[in-house]
């Protein structure tokens, strides 16, 4: 069949090469695509994510089988739902059960009809409000925008004032647009976080392997968020105890959630958690495949995703028999100089050949190709990941391939996973 991925990050690198790898995957064609994905799928750059007029009639034009929507934005944007009123298969959530990314004001409210764990909050959309409120409040608290902000409109306030900061830059300074118009203030929730990316078809939810993610920009959790640092799978702290406790009380409860609202949620579900002493609670829903979590969790599957895909497209997810394989994964993100912040591109990028020669995978995110070779051409602009017997053995792995990549500003942290080891 000929598939078509949609984005052109990291993410949609691993989604790619994964797909690939699929018997019944005899086309690969992916918009807009990057440097690194023109190894495994034919790239269309003047598509771009957010085009869907443009997907629409790529799809028809190329007679592609089926899509797989990635990235949020498109999701957000109905590009499902209008590929299916064509007649084209799609993977991904319709536009309304993406709402459960798109605004954390919507999923909360589920999550508070409901029952299920998560941090108390209020929301606001007046910024007098929101200031008045934070006056009665204590640090650390946290400020969210609504809707899409690229994974960065989360702040964990350390002081009321820097929490009065981001509802002032939200609210008024219009930092997000039109994501940051209403915003959520929610306690501080104590406890390591945890990912779990689900496939789910509306009927049936099916966990993949817990990873961690590492989201601020510097070593100890320090600095700003941004889309994620490096990863790790599976997760050492997300036990059977813990994963049955999950299971039972988040997972199909918001299954359960979704259908009893009226809306099938068909595609990929990432539940963020964070592990308090009370229990694991929601951090926040999203509506596809995370970056870099992907980059760990689909090395390790032993199944054929394309037919996975299908399966939760046609509510087939039950009679799916999903297979891992044994050991870990670890990816590391180099950023460009600046990231999360200002930065350059059209640095020249050397060392991927070494990297992948010693055993490891270098997913391309913000990259692009040149005649003199690869260039830098984002924030995140690889991850590396390396699969091991142990977390410990792929932390290493990793480290030591990204060692041999070298471009001007590079940056990486160098405790993915230092601290679970």
């Amino acid at each position: 069949m000929k598939v078509l991925v949609i984005g052109g990050g990291g993410r949609e690198h691993a989604v790619c090469r994964k797909l690939s790898e699929s018997k019944d995957v005899t086309e690969l064609l992916c918009a807009p695509g990057n440097a690194g994905i023109a190894r495994v799928a034919r790239c269309i750059p003047d598509v771009k994510a957010t085009d869907i007029d443009g997907i629409v009639a790529l799809a028809k034009r190329e007679k592609v089988d089926f899509v797989c929507v990635t990235p949020d934005d498109p999701l957000a944007l109905g590009c499902v739902d209008r590929l299916e009123a064509e007649g084209i298969a799609a993977f991904g959530p319709t536009a309304y059960a993406a709402q459960m990314e798109a605004s954390k004001i919507f999923s909360k409210n589920l999550m508070r009809k409901y029952g299920i764990p998560t941090a108390k909050c209020e929301i606001f959309t007046e910024m007098e409000k929101a200031l008045a409120y934070l006056d009665m409040q204590s640090a650390p608290i946290v400020v969210k925008a609504d809707g899409l902000a690229l994974g960065k409109g989360v702040v964990v306030a350390a002081t009321i004032d820097e929490a009065k900061q981001a509802v002032i830059e939200m609210m008024q300074g219009g930092k997000f647009g039109r994501s940051g118009a209403r915003v959520l203030i929610e306690e501080c929730m104590v406890g390591r976080e945890v990912t779990v990316l689900c496939f789910c078809d509306g009927k049936t939810i099916v966990p993949m392997k817990a990873s961690q993610d590492h989201k601020r920009v510097f070593d100890g959790d320090k600095g700003p968020n941004t889309g994620g640092m490096g990863a790790f799978a599976p997760s050492p702290l997300y036990t059977r105890p813990i994963a049955e406790r999950t299971e039972r009380e988040i997972l199909l409860p918001t299954l359960r959630a979704m259908n009893a609202e009226g809306f099938t949620f068909k595609g990929v579900l990432y539940v963020g958690l964070m592990l308090t002493k009370d229990g694991p609670k929601v951090v926040e829903y999203n509506a596809r495949f995370g970056d870099p979590e992907t980059q760990v969790v689909l090395p390790l599957l032993d199944s054929d995703l394309f037919a996975i895909m299908r399966a939760v497209r046609e509510q087939r997810l039950a009679e799916m028999d999903i297979r891992w394989k044994d050991g870990a994964a670890a990816c590391v993100v180099l950023a460009s100089g600046g990231y999360p912040g200002k930065y350059e591109g059209g640095k020249p990028i050397s060392g991927l050949e070494e990297a992948e020669a010693m055993g490891a995978t270098v997913y391309h995110a913000g990259t692009k190709r040149t005649d003199a070779g690869y260039v830098t051409a984002g924030g995140r602009v690889l991850g590396v990941t390396a699969l091991g017997d142990t977390l410990a053995d792929a932390i290493h792995k990793a480290y030591a391939a990204a060692e041999q990549i070298h471009f001007d500003g590079a940056h990486m942290r160098r405790d993915i996973g230092k601290l679970d080891m």
